[in-house]
């Protein structure tokens, strides 16, 4: 049996000016906030290979914004386009996960936890990513990559 710590799985949630992280605790059972990336002001790919790097990232996934029919738009195109120039520079395994609604749900969770969520952006963006890698761990728990 191999008893060696899996390493973190780094949550994605990716927006126009500010990407939400969230990472894995060593084992892979709970999500946590990590850092928010201003969009303007830092190379979004170099600092998650910065992460990757540090942290000993295992996996990425990345929220991808789907209609409420299920069906791709714009918005996933943009972000299945920063998936593609993320993985020609980081050799990991990339997932992609449904974040319908993520945001919504992070800014409730903020809210009961007596947060603003609009004062606090770069928190809910961190909330939000929080929230894909839960439901990406919750899709994949009994995979035995955990």
């Amino acid at each position: 049996m191999n008893t060696e710590i899996q390493h973190p799985v780094l949550g994605i949630d990716h927006g126009e000016a500010r990407i939400g992280l969230a990472i894995t605790d060593p084992v892979g059972i709970m999500a946590h906030p990590l850092e928010t990336i201003q969009v303007k002001t830092t190379d979004p790919i170099d600092r998650i290979i910065d992460l990757v790097r540090e942290r000993q990232i295992k996996q990425l996934v990345l929220g991808l914004p789907l209609r409420m029919d299920g069906s791709e738009g714009t918005a996933a195109e943009k972000i299945r386009a920063f998936g593609i120039e993320l993985a020609e520079r980081i050799d990991l395994p990339l997932h992609y996960i449904d974040e319908s609604l993520t945001t919504v749900a992070a800014a409730e969770k903020l809210h009961q936890a007596g947060k603003n969520a609009q004062k606090q952006k770069s928190l809910i963006d961190q909330a939000a990513a929080v929230e894909i890698l839960t439901n990406w761990l919750d899709q994949h728990s009994q995979d035995p990559i955990f």
